[in-house]
């Protein structure tokens, strides 16, 4: 994704997500391309999941495996709590979009 999320927006993103369940879980086999292809799909149908990384042993791994993911399914990671992570991937058209970002005007920072 080639624009990155401001902080505010972030912060809106993980507070939807706080309701939502883990819907893939990256386990002992890693990033495999069948893994990829359903987190892009999940990110197709629903634009904001959770993801939860029970393979990750340190922090290093999973911030790894978090940019691996965000270059392949062109998404941005918007928040991480332990081994879940928020993933958010606005739909193409922008009239089919569920999730509508907060906008600040330059005077309100």
């Amino acid at each position: 994704m080639n624009d990155s999320l401001k902080g505010y927006q972030k912060r809106y993103l993980r507070g939807l997500a706080h309701q939502l369940k883990p819907v893939v879980i990256i386990g002992r086999n890693s990033l495999s391309d069948g893994t990829i292809k359903s987190i892009s799909e999940t990110l197709d149908v629903h634009e904001l999941i959770k993801l939860r990384i029970a393979a990750a042993e340190d922090r290093e791994m999973k911030k790894d495996l978090l940019r691996r993911i965000e270059d392949r399914c062109d998404c941005i990671v918007a928040g991480t709590t332990g081994h879940v992570a928020i993933l958010y991937r606005p739909r193409d058209d922008p009239e089919k979009r569920r999730i509508i970002l907060p906008e600040r005007a330059e005077d309100e920072l």
